[in-house]
Order: C-alpha cells, then structure tokens, then sequence
C-alpha cells in the first residue's frame, strides 16, 4: 500500500504506548500480488454465498459454525474447551470446564445477537460495545467495564507494562479512533476492496484494543458482521477464527510486522490466505453435509413406520449434534418405551453413538456430523 504508515511509539515517562494513523483516508494499492489473492477470495467467497442460498435450513448448520469459531476464538484466549464440551447442558459439564464453557456461551450469544442487531444498527461503536457486554457477562472479565471502552491503559504480553510485549495508545485517544474506524467503515468515498477494508479495520481494532479484556474476540467476530453487513454473504458462514488458531504465531508476526516495518501487504496477504482456506473448507463440510443428509435419509427409510420420527430428530441434530432421551421425547411426541426403541435403532444404523459410558443419564452423538467440524 502505497505510503501506508501504521503509526509511532509515544514516551509516557515509564513506557512507550503505540499511537496509530487514521486509517479513514484514501488508499492506493500496487502489489498484484496481492490483487491476485484478493480475485481468488472473492470467487472462493462467492461460491460459498452461493451453498449458503441452496441449502435447505441453511441455519441449523450455520449454528454448529458458529459454536465452532466459538470455540476457536475463545482458544486463541486460552479457554480449554472443545466443540463436544460446549454443545453440553451445563449441568453436564464438569466443574473446572464450566468457566471455559461459559465464556464460549457468551461468544455464541455475543455474535448471533450481533448479526441479528445489524438488521436496525449499522457495524458501529454502539455495536461494538453491546456485543462485548454480551461476551464478559458473568465470567471472568466482567468487572473490566464490559460494554465500555476502556478507562486506563493495557498492555499485551507480559506481566506489566513494563516488560510487555506491546502496550495500544493511551485510553484518552481510543474514542477519537474508533470514531475514525467508524467511518472508514461506511465511507463510500473512499475505494477500497471490501475484503482489505475489513482485513485493515481487523488490524486497526487490535492494535486500538479498545477494551480491558475481550480484544480479539470482538476483532475477530467482526469479521463475518462485516462481510454480512455489505451483503458480500447472505448468511453469516465464514469465519477466520480457525485459521487463526492453526497460524497462530503467523497471526500475531504479521500484525507485528505491520506496526513495526508499516508493512500492510503482508498482512493483507495473510488474511486474503485465510479468506480463501476458510471458504474452500466450508465448502467442503457443506458439500459433505449434503452428502450425509442424502445418505442418512436412505439409511431411515428402512425404520419403516418409525422413519418419520427419527427423520425429526436428525433434523434436530444438525442444529446440535448431542442429544438425550428426554429431547428425544421432547421432538417426537412419543412415549418412553418407544423413546428409547427409537435411540436403540439410531444406534443400529451408525447415527447416533452413545458417548457418557454408560451413565444414567447416557447423551448420544451425531457422530459422523460432529466430525464434519
């Protein structure tokens, strides 16, 4: 990017804060490269649009992607939990998992609430914020203002400012600049390809790091609102927060690298890779689910007169792929006794897999779905 500069260390007497540019500006790119990559992303981005408008009850699916990058955004932070735990009741969840799986709770509702705001709100601070609030209710970071840009400084890595690794501009400037990052976002004066747009807001809010706690999550879940807001998807089904994971350290190199050297195209670089690693795997697993359904469904058929009512909790199971005996119930009207003779025939097929050993109150996994994410 031509004459991209990322900002300057500023001495606060005991330690030098990171002030950034305004990025609400006019931008010129050269690299084409870079102009490649973004020309795959957007085909690899299309196609996904387009599964996401074919496939039936595209939403029950949309929800296990969802718990996924939950689970993955929050694992970046450090959370020790997984895909199977946070799809539990949380009376089933053992006791040291439970703040984990909470946080995890949160992200989820943080991020359909969000997607679900942009129909009366624009991506804005207010959102911004609402989401957050959401994300620290009730867990460990929720006496860090939740819902509040932050009132003092923070500081990235390490135990104090003094020996950390990256310390984001003062808080008396972190309204002025999300102000700015506000408007960059709905600028339609200024070019700029939609997926560098968010790629440089991504950037930008991080090194911002507007709030005491909760940063990269909220960075992170703006990414799909972003792309649904613009109408680039129809439906919320990308989500960048895995590759993240998998390239951690290249992550938090080329955000670095960005401060450091001013060097944006390689960052851009990096996320237009995940922009089109991320849509050929969603792909992938929708392509698979199709494939699943198609076979499940022939499968069932052989239940006979019982085949309506398992076909009722397979459909229940795309949305959460564990369930138990009383859900069973719950979906298919029917009595114990039939209950339980439905499970037992599920079983039979390879559908449903028991998965608690045997305990009283056994749980049943989808199994081969699960592993789908």
């Amino acid at each position: 990017m031509k004459g991209f500069l990322s900002g300057r260390y500023i001495s606060q007497g005991t330690y030098k804060s990171f002030q950034p540019e305004p990025i609400n500006r006019k931008w010129q790119i050269e690299d084409m490269e870079l102009q490649s990559l973004l020309s795959k992303a957007d085909r690899q981005l299309g196609r996904l649009d387009m599964y996401s408008e074919y496939i039936p009850n595209i939403d029950l699916y949309i929800s296990m992607h969802v718990t996924k990058e939950a689970t993955k955004s929050s694992k970046i932070e450090g959370t020790r939990t997984n895909i199977e735990d946070v799809l539990l009741d949380i009376e089933d969840v053992s006791l040291e998992k439970r703040d984990d799986w909470e946080e995890v709770q949160n992200y989820v509702n943080a991020l359909n609430n969000a997607i679900l705001s942009l129909k009366d709100l624009p991506l804005s601070t207010r959102l911004i914020k609402q989401a957050h609030k959401t994300l620290l209710h009730g867990v460990r970071g929720e006496h860090k203002q939740p819902g509040e840009f932050r009132k003092s400084q923070n500081w990235i890595g390490g135990a104090s400012l003094s020996d950390a690794v990256f310390i984001p501009p003062v808080h008396t400037s972190v309204n002025e600049l999300m102000g700015d990052l506000e408007k960059f976002a709905h600028n339609n004066d200024i070019f700029l390809p939609d997926l560098l747009k968010i790629a440089l807001i991504h950037y930008q809010f991080e090194t911002i790091h507007p709030f005491l706690d909760g940063n990269g999550r909220v960075g992170r879940l703006l990414i799909p609102l972003y792309l649904v807001e613009k109408g680039i998807l129809k439906k919320p089904v990308l989500y960048l927060s895995d590759y993240f994971e998998r390239n951690r350290m290249l992550y938090y190199d080329n955000l670095s690298t960005v401060r450091e050297k001013n060097n944006i195209t390689q960052w851009f670089k990096f996320f237009l890779v995940g922009i089109i690693e991320t849509s050929k795997n969603a792909i992938e697993t929708f392509d698979n689910i199709l494939k699943l359904k198609k076979k499940v469904e022939l499968q069932v058929q052989d239940l006979g007169s019982r085949a309506p009512a398992a076909l009722k909790v397979i459909e229940n199971l795309y949305g959460r792929p564990l369930i138990g005996s009383a859900r069973v119930g719950e979906v298919t009207g029917l009595s114990s006794p039939s209950v339980y003779k439905l499970i037992a025939d599920l079983e039979n097929l390879g559908i449903l897999k028991e998965i608690t050993g045997g305990k009283r109150k056994k749980i049943y996994v989808f199994d081969e779905y699960l592993k789908l994410f």
